[in-house]
């Protein structure tokens, strides 16, 4: 596997999710952090945004993710937001971590993260989605 990567990160958008009635109803900031790894040497070569993840779009797609649909569990926001990264053939891997700054502990934290790590189902030009 490439080590090359484009890491997303620090990603804010407000969300509902939670399994208490008050984080849904009133919502609060989550923070996203996003590392794809992926082979970088065919943008090198061409310096076409085509043959790259456009980190751009990809955020619009991420925080469409976190202010959508309410989960109960920061665990399954990562993976849908996860899945969302896997749908460019390009990557070949990402690592998803969901931060819950504002997360009810009754406790001072600096912070509650979940990170999950998943693997393209398909080889890169293979014919997955782009």
């Amino acid at each position: 596997m490439t080590s090359d990567r484009i890491a997303l990160r620090g990603l804010r958008a407000r969300g509902h999710h939670g399994v208490f009635d008050f984080e849904r109803r009133e919502g609060q900031d989550f923070v996203v952090d996003a590392v794809l790894h992926l082979d970088l040497a065919p943008a090198a070569a061409s310096d076409d945004v085509a043959d790259t993840v456009h980190y751009g779009l990809l955020a619009d797609r991420l925080v469409a993710i976190v202010t959508g649909e309410p989960v109960d569990l920061i665990e399954t926001l990562a993976e849908r937001l996860a899945a969302e990264c896997l749908t460019d053939e390009a990557v070949r891997e990402v690592e998803l971590t969901v931060h819950k700054p504002s997360a009810p502990i009754r406790h001072e934290f600096a912070d509650v993260s979940v990170t999950v790590v998943r693997a393209n189902a398909f080889p890169a030009g293979s014919g997955g989605a782009r």
